[in-house]
C-alpha cells in the first residue's frame, strides 16, 4: 500500500482551493506536488453570502453549494494528479477540510459547518476521502480548532523550540516547546479584516505586500479600542473565525472614527494583526527564538516588518524548512487524513481544549 495522501484546503479568503500531495513513506513528509484551483467570481459571491453569519441561509442554497464544492474539490484533486503524473489508485486517501461556513465552538450546542460534499469527492476521484475533521474533537469538549498545530509538531519536531505562525483569514500560533509540549490557538484576525476593508474602499481582493497599510498612520485610540475586545483576553484553548471578526465587528468599531483616512484604518488593522500575534507569542512562547511564518499573510512585507519590530526575533517563512508557506495547510490535512486511516488521533488537546485525543473525521470509501 502506498503512503501518498492529498490534502485539500479552502480558507476564509474564499479565493479557491489548495491541493497538496504528500509522501509519508520515509516517516517524514515530502511534498510531491501542489495545485491551486481558483474559484470563479460568481461562486465567490455566492460563498460570501453563505458566509454571512447575520443573514438567513436557504437550505437549497446551502445544499447546492455543498454539492458544487464537492465537485470542485474533486476536480482540483484530479488536476493535481494530472500535473504530477500519478494515477488516482496510487493515492491512499484525500483529506478534505472543506470550506467553513460557520464556526461556533462556544455556544450551548457547539458546532462547525463546512461545505464540500465528501461523497462527491470520493465518487468522482475514486479515492477514499476523509472529511468533517472538526466535529469529533468538539464532541469531546474541544473547539474543533485549530487542528494544524498537531501537524506543526510532527513536521517541525527537529527544530524545537519554535513558534509557527499561520496567517490566513484568521491567525493562529503553535508554540512548540523544547519539552515537547505544544500550545496552539487562534490569536485573532489575520487578513480577513484587511481584505474586507481594501475590497470595500479600493475594490481589490487584498493589500499586496501591505503597501496600502504602510501608506497610512496607525490610530492609537482605534487600536486600543480594537484590543479591548474580550477575545484577546481569553486564555487558550480558543478559536475564532470570520463570523466573529466580521465586517459588522469592524464597522461597529470604526463608527466613531469617521475622521480617519481609509488608509489609516488599514494601517491600524495591520498593526492589530501584528500586535495580537506578537503579544500571544510573548505570553506563551517566550522561550521560542525561531518564528516561522506560513499562510498568505507571510507575503505581506509590511506585516512582517511590524512583527519583526514587535518581537526582535529571527523571522523566517516555512520555505526555509522545506515546505512552501502557501502549501502547509493543505499538506496538514493530508497528514490528518493519514492519521485517520491509521486509526491514530489527529487532535492536540492542548490546542483544542478537548478532554481526550480522538480519531478525527468521517471516512468515505473510494472505488479501489
Amino acid at each position: 500500500m502506498s503512503d501518498l495522501y492529498i490534502g485539500l484546503m479552502s480558507g476564509t479568503s474564499l479565493d479557491g482551493i489548495d491541493a497538496g500531495l504528500a509522501d509519508f513513506s520515509t516517516g517524514k513528509c515530502k511534498v510531491l506536488g501542489f495545485h491551486y484551483f481558483p474559484f470563479p467570481e460568481q461562486l465567490k459571491q455566492q460563498l460570501s453570502q453563505l458566509n454571512q453569519s447575520d443573514q438567513p441561509v436557504y437550505l437549497h442554497d446551502y445544499g447546492r453549494l455543498d454539492h458544487i464544492l464537492g465537485q470542485l474539490f474533486a476536480e482540483a484533486s484530479l488536476q493535481l494528479l494530472d500535473k504530477v503524473q500519478i494515477r488516482p489508485e496510487k493515492i491512499t486517501a484525500i483529506g478534505s477540510h472543506g470550506l467553513t461556513t460557520h464556526h461556533a465552538p462556544t455556544t450551548e450546542h457547539p458546532f462547525s459547518l463546512q461545505v464540500g460534499d465528501p461523497n462527491v469527492i470520493a465518487e468522482e476521484t475514486g479515492i477514499t476521502t476523509i472529511s468533517d475533521f472538526r466535529r469529533r474533537d468538539m464532541a469531546v469538549g474541544g473547539q474543533g480548532a485549530p487542528l494544524v498545530p498537531a501537524f506543526h509538531h510532527y513536521f517541525f519536531t527537529d527544530h524545537l523550540p519554535a513558534c509557527i505562525v499561520n496567517i490566513g483569514g484568521i491567525s493562529n500560533i503553535s508554540v512548540l516547546k523544547k519539552s515537547g509540549k505544544v500550545i496552539g490557538f487562534d490569536t485573532g484576525p489575520g487578513n480577513t479584516l484587511m481584505d474586507y476593508w481594501i475590497n470595500k474602499i479600493k475594490h481589490q481582493p487584498y493589500d499586496k505586500n501591505g503597501t496600502w497599510a504602510a501608506s497610512g498612520h496607525v490610530c492609537k485610540a482605534l487600536l486600543s479600542q480594537f484590543k479591548e475586545d474580550g477575545y484577546f483576553q481569553l486564555p487558550p484553548a480558543k478559536s475564532t473565525g470570520k463570523e466573529y471578526f466580521s465586517a459588522r465587528w469592524l464597522e461597529q468599531n470604526i463608527s466613531s472614527f469617521n475622521y480617519l483616512q481609509a488608509e489609516d484604518i488599514q494601517a491600524t488593522l495591520c498593526q492589530l494583526t501584528a500586535d495580537s500575534i506578537s503579544e500571544a507569542i510573548k505570553k506563551y512562547g517566550a522561550e521560542c527564538q525561531k518564528i516561522i511564518l506560513c499562510g498568505g499573510g507571510s507575503h505581506n512585507y509590511h506585516l512582517k516588518r511590524l512583527l519583526q519590530q514587535n518581537l526582535n526575533h529571527s523571522i523566517e517563512t516555512s520555505d526555509a524548512y522545506g515546505i512552501d508557506p502557501d502549501q502547509l495547510e493543505a499538506i496538514a490535512f493530508a497528514w490528518l487524513a493519514r492519521q485517520t486511516i491509521q486509526h491514530l488521533p489527529g487532535n492536540l488537546c492542548s490546542a483544542t481544549g478537548a478532554r481526550k485525543p480522538v480519531i478525527l473525521g468521517g471516512t468515505y470509501p473510494g472505488n479501489q
